[in-house]
């Protein structure tokens, strides 16, 4: 009997194993369940980091200098010359990193309340910042000299965040073709620049003709496909990162008809059975299918409750580091953190940071004050899920707003147990009460918590021992809600509503 009770539990076992394995088609990939951990985690940070960098002008300078008559064109030929004498890859030796801290940095990002970091490990320059094994650009052999992402992770293992990488480099084919071209006009007309004149081969992608395309290439060569495939594959199985990211849907378009991102895809969740896979709702860029992936908005957010987990990324600033890009408030931050986590979101932070690995005292400052909002509200963030309705009011937040525009008429709701978490987005003027219409005993989702009534309501971070019980009293019209004198905190405030 024991050997037969162990031959049905092999063989479970192994039944169980094979279920779990990923074939590359969309069916196979729709078999894809987030996993819990990002759920609970609500809060990541990245960051743009790469030879670009040492020109403060933005991630997309690689390609912008080669574009004759525009602002980053002008102003490569006045600081650096034309881009026939000096290209992108002469950054390169200039990217030193000699301040790179990375104990120091991931201790403040788990400070401001982080839960996962997942840094850009190639961006659309095409330059890896890890030990590939592939091309011979990569930050181990030029620039920092170190494998940047290997010590991001060891930094991010050690502060106890889960780590992850994003990748950007299925769009360099077409995007940095425009370093294969030449001025059209001028002193310089029909002069190559760099890549044309056959500098840094292996950097700037094959001369294709006139195909410059920003979003995604139209076409590619089975090659350059095979080579990216190997790339990100190296960048799975010797990282094993959390979470991999696209910076587009599943690459590539053409001939190719997405089948080589889905091979990679496929690895990832094989290597990784509890990996996020980050991609974007943009067939124009190649291949979608909902359900293969966790959906990822660039900038923006839903604008309702999703019944799968989904993330934002966003900038405080630029994407790579521009100082001439004024920064959100830190009062954005978080009402955008709130707004997406009562949807069923997350929200990839991106932080600028300096070519010799530093953060400006400005991005540090706002890290700092998050964290403190974080401290004293993220019980009503983290490990919590959606009510039935994702909040109350009529102002929404802009993709590309420095300061918040919600008012204390604007609410959002999270779940956790038989707690409701109703944040109120402003401190009431004139001691206006607080009205939320739906927090009624007629009310009755059917993802709601509990079914009982109200049996208690306090103000995070205000003592009802020292300064009194919050006055409140459950309405036919709603909860009503008078807020203390005092405010516990600088930004959204936190109302924690106990349900029998």
């Amino acid at each position: 009997m024991r050997i037969l009770f162990a031959f049905v539990f092999l063989f479970s076992f192994s039944s169980q194993l094979k279920a779990e394995t990923f074939e590359p088609t969309v069916d196979s990939l729709q078999k894809y369940q987030c996993p819990e951990w990002f759920r609970d985690a609500k809060f990541g940070i990245y960051l743009h980091w790469g030879a670009y960098s040492v020109a403060e002008q933005g991630e997309w300078y690689a390609r912008k200098l080669y574009i004759e008559g525009g602002p980053e064109y002008n102003h490569h030929c006045e600081v650096y010359g034309h881009p026939s004498e000096f290209g992108y890859a002469d950054f390169i030796p200039m990217w030193k990193a000699e301040n790179f801290d990375p104990d120091a940095l991931l201790a403040l990002f788990k400070r401001a309340g982080a839960k996962y970091f997942s840094p850009c490990a190639v961006h659309h320059d095409n330059f890896d910042l890890w030990d590939s094994k592939h091309p011979r650009w990569n930050s181990v052999k030029m620039g920092p000299q170190r494998d940047l992402v290997r010590l991001w992770k060891d930094a991010t293992v050690k502060a106890g965040l889960r780590f992850g990488v994003t990748t950007h480099l299925s769009r360099s084919y077409s995007w940095l073709n425009t370093a294969n071209g030449a001025d059209t006009q001028g002193d310089k007309k029909g002069v190559p620049y760099d890549g044309a004149a056959g500098k840094a081969p292996g950097l700037y992608p094959p001369h294709h003709g006139q195909s410059t395309h920003q979003r995604a290439p139209l076409e590619t060569t089975e090659e350059w496909r095979k080579r990216w495939s190997k790339r990100i594959n190296q960048l799975v199985e010797d990282y094993g990162p959390d979470l991999l990211y696209f910076d587009c849907a599943v690459p590539f378009r053409g001939v190719d008809q997405g089948q080589t991102g889905l091979n990679v895809i496929a690895n990832f969740y094989n290597h990784r059975p509890e990996g996020v896979m980050c991609i974007k709702q943009r067939p124009w860029q190649g291949l979608y299918a909902d359900g293969i992936a966790t959906l990822d908005y660039e900038r923006g957010k839903a604008s309702h409750i999703l019944d799968a987990p989904w993330q934002t990324d966003d900038s405080i600033g630029s994407w790579g580091y521009n100082p001439s890009v004024p920064y959100m408030e830190p009062g954005l931050v978080i009402d955008k953190l709130i707004d997406i986590v009562s949807k069923n979101g997350n929200l990839l932070l991106n932080i600028p940071i300096k070519a010799d690995g530093t953060l400006d005292q400005q991005a540090t400052d706002l890290l700092t004050e998050v964290g403190e909002w974080i401290d004293l509200n993220g019980e009503a963030i983290y490990g919590t899920r959606p009510w039935g309705v994702y909040g109350e009011g009529f102002h929404e937040i802009g993709a590309h707003d420095k300061k918040s525009k919600l008012t204390a008429k604007d609410i959002r709701y999270t779940t956790k147990d038989n707690v409701l978490y109703a944040f109120v987005m402003d401190w009431p003027k004139e001691n206006s009460p607080i009205l939320m219409e739906f927090v009624t005993p007629l009310y009755q989702p059917t993802d709601r918590i509990a079914g009982g009534p109200i049996q208690s309501v306090e103000l995070l971070g205000h003592d009802s021992a020292k300064d009194g019980p919050l006055d409140w009293k459950a309405d036919p019209d709603g909860l009503i809600v008078h807020f203390p004198d005092q405010r516990p905190c600088e930004h959204a405030f936190v109302l924690k509503i106990t349900l029998e």
